[in-house]
């Protein structure tokens, strides 16, 4: 690494999100750099996540995510067809017991932010257990195949002329606060280097309060929670289906373009267990994930999934995904998903950002144009 050259901006994590917005960057500066502590691009939460495309109906307890999600899956969608996997049916199925809204609720919460629903025909609601699940409806939702997502992405990365440093892991910051100038200290397989930049946007996700707490920067609150999405070969009945039941300890299938298999997610077993970074306590969020060796929640999700749809009893576990997934506390209370976007307080040129959901990143654009503003390599 050149490590006399400066950038105008530098960006730890290249995870969809870092790579997003080292791409909006290039309105405003010219030398670009990602930095990435893995072997490739969008290998943790990018690929082991649903992948499913929000359209809003997910979020009935919070309207503004939900609107959110219905304004930006059209232009996910038409930006990214190529990576979309749309040839199934969607369905979502209303909960009768332990739901947090019921069948009025979600029929007016659709109504109200104008996304199309329509109940499904006898033949798919029969699946399911009449006793526990009041009404399915058709809805219109897709996936990303996150293999083809990433390739796409190299791709935008070379158009833009945007660096990227692979395996490559920043450690922490160097700054003084009259200064404009920040240096990054990096550890790679080659050794210890630094880097010096105007702009530093820190996207590592779970890792986000990792490098604000070594270089002695106000942290981030922020809850982080162990997750399996179990990995399924579905029966032939459910291959050209994605279920959701909503809205409460529930599960979800979902296709997984990317290994032709389907992924089971339960609210109540996903998690593994949960922790919250504290002032006094940021956890290594890196340590946990490749010590942490869980066992499977599978068939626990898989005895609770076939309450509501028995047919589940025939799917075949073939693997499962595990990540560290990351939002803000205040989601607890209606399951929103902000994006996070953090000038740090003492270092306002270090912005950290966090993305809830893929089309968090529309949201992008609008939070960059204090840059217009600064004074900026043209």
């Amino acid at each position: 690494m050149n490590q006399s050259k400066k950038y105008d901006a530098i960006i730890i994590g290249g995870g969809f999100f870092g790579c997003k917005v080292a791409i909006y960057l290039k309105k405003y500066l010219k030398n670009i750099i990602i930095l990435e502590k893995e072997a490739d691009l969008l290998q943790r939460a990018s690929y082991a996540n649903q992948a499913r495309v929000h359209h809003g109906y997910h979020y009935p307890r919070s309207i503004l995510t939900a609107w959110r999600s219905k304004i930006n899956f059209p232009k996910f969608v038409n930006e990214y067809r190529e990576c979309i996997f749309s040839d199934f049916t969607n369905y979502y199925a209303i909960g009768k017991k332990f739901s947090k809204i019921n069948l009025s609720q979600f029929k007016n919460f659709c109504k109200l932010i104008a996304i199309p629903l329509t109940p499904a025909q006898p033949s798919i609601k029969n699946l399911f257990n009449s006793h526990l699940i009041e009404e399915v409806f058709y809805t219109k939702e897709y996936v990303f195949d996150a293999l083809k997502l990433k390739n796409r992405i190299y791709e935008e990365l070379e158009s833009a002329a945007i660096e990227v440093k692979l395996q490559t892991e920043a450690t922490h910051l160097d700054y003084r606060a009259d200064s404009q100038e920040i240096e990054i200290i990096l550890n790679s397989k080659i050794g210890l280097s630094s880097l010096k930049t105007k702009y530093i946007f820190n996207c590592t996700y779970s890792s986000l309060n990792r490098i604000l707490s070594a270089s002695d920067l106000p942290i981030i609150p922020l809850k982080h929670e162990f997750a399996e999405m179990a990995l399924v070969d579905v029966p032939p009945l459910l291959k050209n289906l994605g279920i959701t039941v909503m809205c409460g300890p529930f599960f979800s299938l979902m296709p997984f373009p990317s290994q032709h298999l389907h992924t089971l997610s339960h609210v109540r077993y996903t998690p593994t267990y949960y922790w919250q970074d504290t002032a006094s306590c940021v956890s290594s969020t890196e340590q946990i994930y490749h010590q942490y060796k869980p066992q499977t929640n599978y068939p626990y999700m898989i005895r609770d999934g076939t309450r509501y749809l028995s047919i589940l009893q025939d799917c075949v576990y073939i693997n499962s995904l595990w990540v560290i997934k990351t939002t803000l506390p205040q989601s607890e209370v209606d399951d929103s998903r902000p994006i996070l976007f953090n000038r740090n307080p003492s270092l306002p040129n270090l912005i950290s950002v966090l993305g809830g959901k893929i089309d968090n990143v529309y949201d992008i654009p609008a939070e960059l144009q204090f840059l217009q503003n600064e004074d900026m390599i043209a």
